[in-house]
């Protein structure tokens, strides 16, 4: 997998590339997140446009980032889930935990909202 990071109006907007699966995905994920927690930014976008699968320790890396960054007292949102990702979410019942957005531009707004 690969993330490519940038910044909007404040918010951190990362675009994953690959699959997020056990080892090298989740890890990344994980690591990328934290550092950016790390560095005061909890106002975070995880875009999965380009995400071609998840695995159950992606999905887990995900609701972990998604609570490491809540404990901060910041938001992450998704952005761009593929049919596959919306199914898995709704399967494990995580849909409603999970703010979900169509396009950067809404995502990136709704920190101001």
């Amino acid at each position: 997998m690969r993330i490519v990071f940038r910044e909007v109006k404040g918010v951190t907007v990362l675009e994953l590339h690959g699959r997020v699966t056990i080892g090298d995905g989740a890890d990344l994920l994980s690591e990328t997140v934290s550092d950016f927690i790390g560095r005061g930014k909890t106002k975070i976008v995880l875009d999965l446009g380009n995400v071609s699968y998840v695995d159950s320790i992606g999905l887990a890396e995900i609701v972990r980032c998604y609570t490491n960054v809540s404990s901060q007292g910041g938001k992450l949102k998704l952005l761009k889930i593929t049919k596959k990702i919306e199914y898995l979410l709704i399967f494990t019942r995580l849909r409603p935990v999970f703010e979900i957005y169509d396009t950067e531009e809404e995502a990136v707004a709704s920190f101001t909202a």
